[in-house]
């Protein structure tokens, strides 16, 4: 139970830094996609935001999480291993992409009551995203230990 706790603090360690990139990269597309007019013309913009952000912050989450959190499978080639890595992250991304429309679009855009208490901003760039980056890290630790882990 211990060297499980270790993991999921290290793994919680490693989502951060990787959220923390994430988040970094949204915010700077999203503060280009507005500044240039393309999220007028572009309602969604967010989403292609979210979606760069993922990439660069999948691949260092792959080199952190087998620097630090996961055990090799000594059977299984790098090459396999990320492409499995990369399978189940882009299933995470859907998962992402999905909580952040239901949550900015369906949720967000039909419940004014809610309008009332944070704006679009806030909305966008934090509630929803906090939201879905929580639900996105749940599946990502439980599929990776299925999937990748070297079993003891």
């Amino acid at each position: 139970m211990n060297k499980l706790l270790a993991q999921i603090a290290k793994f919680g360690l490693v989502g951060v830094i990787c959220f923390i990139i994430d988040y970094v990269v949204y915010r700077i597309f999203n503060v280009i996609f507005e500044a240039t007019g393309i999220g007028a013309a572009f309602p969604q913009y967010y989403l292609i935001s979210a979606f760069l952000g993922f990439c660069i912050s999948v691949v260092c989450n792959y080199i952190l999480s087998f620097k630090f959190v996961f055990e090799r499978k000594e059977d299984m080639s790098r090459k396999k291993e990320f492409i499995i890595f990369l399978i189940l992250s882009v299933i995470g991304l859907g998962i992402n992409e999905l909580c952040l429309w239901l949550g900015i679009d369906v949720i967000y855009g039909n419940w004014a009551w809610l309008r009332g208490l944070m704006s679009e901003a806030f909305a966008k760039d934090i509630f929803f995203k906090f939201g879905a980056t929580g639900v996105v890290m749940v599946y990502n630790f439980i599929t990776r230990k299925i999937f990748l882990e070297k079993k003891d």
